[in-house]
């Protein structure tokens, strides 16, 4: 028995067909929805923890520097991460730009106290021009971002500790500014 390109063609549209019918959108939209939602939900806890850490020239910090300013914008990025890397420089221009009532601050993800990271962070911030505090995270501030699954993945602080707003995951200045925007003008 001889199979033609014809007969496997029509089986191919047949099952494609019965596919399609069986196939229910309804569902396959609001598993699509859910998946946006979580996308856009914080993937750290609803506060800032108490924690002393450094900075990545070496100055003490605690969560205090979130009480300076209405809001904080957070960045949290590695020294691996080439999106990370690609948008310092325009991070360094947004901090420079930054109202009164706000500021960026850093958090290097990958960093830890005395690590080569700590100095890797430092070239990447000097060659960049991001001129802005970045902090080296302290065992609470790892806890605090252990459910960041990629980076840059940029939150939002005020000045009682609460995250607000939405976090939003990826290289996006200008998402930055328009979510801060939105939450300075509240």
């Amino acid at each position: 028995m001889k199979i033609t390109l014809k007969e496997i063609l029509v089986v191919v549209l047949l099952g494609v067909a019965i596919f399609a019918m069986n196939y229910d959108d309804d569902e396959n939209l609001s598993s699509a929805r859910e998946t946006s939602k979580s996308a856009q939900a914080s993937p750290v806890a609803k506060n800032i923890p108490n924690f002393t850490a450094k900075t990545t020239d070496g100055e003490k910090v605690t969560e205090k520097i979130f009480a300076d300013k209405k809001i904080t914008v957070v960045n949290i990025w590695g020294t691996f991460c080439p999106p990370c890397i690609a948008e310092m420089p325009e991070l360094g221009e947004m901090a420079r730009t930054l109202p009164q009532d706000a500021q960026i601050i850093g958090l290097v993800c990958d960093a830890s106290e005395n690590s080569v990271q700590v100095q890797r962070a430092q070239e990447i911030l000097q060659e960049t021009d991001a001129d802005f505090v970045n902090i080296i995270p302290d065992a609470q501030l790892m806890k605090f971002m252990e459910n960041v699954e990629a980076v840059p993945t940029t939150i939002f602080i005020n000045s009682n500790g609460e995250v607000v707003g939405k976090a939003i995951i990826g290289a996006n200045v200008k998402g930055y500014k328009d979510e801060l925007e939105k939450l300075l003008n509240n």
